[in-house]
């Protein structure tokens, strides 16, 4: 079998994939870009891209039920659910052909589709399988990304259950969706299909949902849920599922006797990293107890010649992360010295309103304290901001966490209005090493809910 030569072999067609392979392409390098199912990963084809659009969808059926509010009668409000589904469709198909056109016209880059795995090595060559096809390169990035987790409930194999990519291929509107998980796959899709007109039930094993998240954030995030109708069970114990008492139907059976039955279920509790069938052993590469490859600060594994990006290297599941993945090793390539460590955590969930993160949580600022540092904490009411009333989105809260000593943000927390966009504003500030004065003294713009940020700053008090 002929084996065919590149300068580098990238497997996995996510978000770091494409833009470091194309990178190099343009570099002058011979690329083979391999990906056994469709270009741009899950967010084009079962994350970003469609759930925003979705989202979108869901959000204008809600603002036309709440219509008469603001003095505006629409009469009874319908949701065709198939060209609700179809205009997502139509938008994943634009973005894929759009990638497909963009990365197909690059000199020096060749598309495989075949499920790529490393079988050894050749000289200072990794050897990668793809299809029927020998590849070989001394430079592989790995950017394969990950998948939903499935947990061991008893039954769960034995019934037709969604996860989050299953889920987006449904024509039928459900009649009700029984989500199991409490965390932001969960959250998103549960808001976006109660408003697309299905009832919706969320079963949380933990004691709230966003587990990660303040447990006062949990707390509003919650009752913006419940107020939209949502059914929140949260700290159980699901004993088995079951087929229901109508054909199709699924039933979830709790330890403490309780059961809830839908049309539909959804499992959303987690993800797990699609590294196992890469051939990891056979070039000497190792994962962790979750089965992620770990990096360095550069994202080189521990095989000179091997760099993973994006969701399988547990640096940040984010699209975002995986994108910023590439740009690091891409400067890095270039003789630049960027370190992923450097780097903040920021990241957003797209309910409705969302809720947006950067830096550190209370929990962990508290700590801090614990071992003398000094920290206040702002805390302030969307309900308070003028914009966010005029516009009657009043839901959630701001949270400022700022070291006094250097005057530097610690860390944010924004549930509401705008708070995606916003939380940027504090994590650039942040990324430039700035203090809060700064944001103090800067003129903003109004009616904004950023311009409230000077004003939030002042009410800190020690934490």
């Amino acid at each position: 079998m002929t084996t065919e030569a590149f300068d580098t072999i990238v497997i996995g067609a996510g978000q770091a994939g494409p833009s470091i392979a194309a990178k190099l392409a343009t570099e002058g390098r011979k690329v083979a870009l391999v990906e056994s199912g469709e270009l741009g990963g899950t967010c084009v084809n079962r994350g970003c891209t469609p759930t925003k659009t979705l989202r979108k969808s869901a959000r204008v059926a809600y603002l036309a039920r709440r219509a008469a509010e603001f003095g505006v009668e629409v009469g009874p409000v319908q949701v065709n659910f198939d060209v609700a589904m179809q205009r997502m469709q139509t938008r994943v198909d634009e973005s894929r052909a759009g990638l497909a056109s963009w990365l197909g016209g690059l000199d020096g880059l060749s598309i495989v589709k075949a499920h790529g795995r490393l079988s050894g090595r050749a000289d200072n060559d990794f050897l990668i399988e793809a299809g029927s096809r020998t590849l070989r390169a001394p430079m592989v990035v790995l950017n394969t990304g990950t998948r939903a987790f499935v947990p061991p409930i008893p039954g769960l194999a034995d019934i037709p259950y969604l996860d989050n990519e299953s889920l987006l291929k449904l024509r039928e509107l459900p009649r009700k969706l029984l989500i199991i998980g409490g965390g932001y796959i969960s959250l998103e899709m549960g808001q976006i299909f109660r408003r697309l007109g299905s009832e919706v039930s969320i079963i949380e094993i933990g004691p709230r949902l966003t587990a990660r998240e303040d447990e006062d954030v949990s707390a509003a995030i919650a009752d913006m849920l419940r107020t939209e109708g949502i059914e929140l069970l949260m700290g159980v114990d699901i004993a088995r599922v079951l087929p229901g008492e109508a054909e199709g139907d699924a039933r979830v059976e709790m330890t403490d006797g309780r059961t809830i039955e839908g049309s539909h279920l959804l499992v959303a509790v987690g993800r797990t990293p699609n590294t196992d069938d890469l051939g990891l052993k056979s070039v000497g590469l190792t994962v962790n107890e979750r089965g992620y490859l770990l990096t360095n600060q550069r994202l080189e594994t521990e095989v000179p010649g091997i760099w993973a990006l994006g969701d399988i290297n547990q640096r940040g599941a984010f699209t975002h992360t995986s994108y910023h993945d590439h740009d690091i090793l891409a400067e890095n390539l270039d003789g630049g010295q960027r370190s992923a460590d450097a780097r903040t955590s920021i990241y957003a969930m797209f309910t409705d309103p969302p809720l947006a993160h950067v830096g550190l949580y209370e929990a962990d600022a508290k700590r801090l304290v614990a071992e003398g540092r000094r920290i206040s904490q702002a805390v302030y009411a969307m309900k308070d901001v003028s914009r966010a009333k005029e516009e009657s989105e009043t839901t959630g809260l701001i949270k400022l966490l700022i070291d006094e000593d250097s005057g530097h943000f610690l860390g944010a927390t924004m549930l509401g209005m705008a708070a995606d966009e916003v939380i940027q504003s504090i994590g650039l500030v942040m990324a430039s090493k700035g203090s809060w004065r700064q944001v103090r003294e800067a003129l903003p713009v109004h009616p904004t809910v950023t311009e409230l940020l000077p004003t939030i700053i002042d009410g800190r008090k020690p934490l």
